[in-house]
């Protein structure tokens, strides 16, 4: 007869999942991104945000350095995994309340994005910021592979927004429902590359109506990796507005790159 499995076993089979899990997201994210910016030349030459290009230099080092973020992620989802295993986490699956699925949802991704500001915030101080957050930054002209481009410790401040929100759920009784761990995993990520693919995706109107200027565009994110101090949000504009970090010429510079007839007519950000 089958022996039940320990703690230690069942957490071994869960990093190899874990592992499995968010290298095989990212290879999905970043790659069927770049499918589609390979897929329409013309139009990506002429929303491409900067002049400067990536290298093949850039496209090697995001891309390894994802492989070690993947990893920390891995090792990080196991403080998740065993307040699961031991029962202290309620993760249910069954039968879904789409309507309290999507208020759960919504409240993760707020919650998230301003986790993400001050955390992001934090880590361009000056006595973190060598050590953190200089690696993702070597991207001045980000890709989507720079998605998941983190030092080893700032991939773990990424990270432990989950345990920790999971676990503050825990200690107010409340339960989790798988479809929205995973549909928060993957809106993350998805967020994450187009903030990096160096091409504005987002529609001529998006700055200019009040009922999506507050969502963040590529443009917004480009900004903060070619200059660095401004433009700290990741879903929203809100906590830059609130804050005074939001970019003077973020609109301008989106209403240039979008209203492009050819490619290189103006550049939205310079090259040096």
């Amino acid at each position: 007869m089958e022996q039940p499995h320990t703690l230690v076993e069942a957490l071994q089979g869960h990093f190899i999942g874990a592992l499995t899990f968010d290298f095989t997201r990212y290879l999905i994210a970043a790659g069927v991104m770049t499918l589609v910016l390979l897929a329409l030349p013309g139009w990506v030459r002429r929303r491409r945000i900067q002049k400067r290009k990536a290298t093949r230099a850039d496209y090697l080092r995001e891309f390894f350095s994802s492989l070690r973020t993947v990893f920390v992620f891995a090792v990080t989802t196991l403080t998740t995994l065993a307040m699961r295993e031991t029962g202290f986490l309620k993760l249910v699956g069954g039968p879904v309340d789409w309507g309290l699925l999507a208020v759960q949802l919504g409240a993760m991704v707020l919650l998230h994005d301003a986790y993400f500001y001050w955390m992001h915030r934090a880590l361009h101080h000056k006595a973190l910021f060598r050590a953190t957050h200089l690696h993702h930054h070597k991207s001045r002209t980000p890709t989507p592979w720079a998605a998941y481009s983190f030092s080893a410790w700032e991939a773990v401040a990424e990270a432990a927004f989950v345990p920790a929100y999971l676990l503050v759920l825990a200690l107010a009784g409340l339960e989790v429902h798988f479809w929205v761990m995973l549909a928060f995993l993957w809106h993350m990520l998805a967020r994450n590359v187009m903030g990096h693919a160096g091409v504005e995706l987002f529609p001529r109107f998006w700055v200019d109506s009040k009922l999506t200027d507050w969502i963040t565009t590529t443009t917004h994110h480009d900004l903060h990796h070619s200059e660095g101090s401004h433009n700290f949000g990741l879903y929203f504009t809100w906590w830059d507005r609130w804050m005074g970090t939001e970019h003077p010429q973020y609109k301008e510079r989106f209403r240039e790159v979008v209203s492009r007839t050819r490619p290189g007519k103006v550049d939205a950000v310079p090259a040096e």
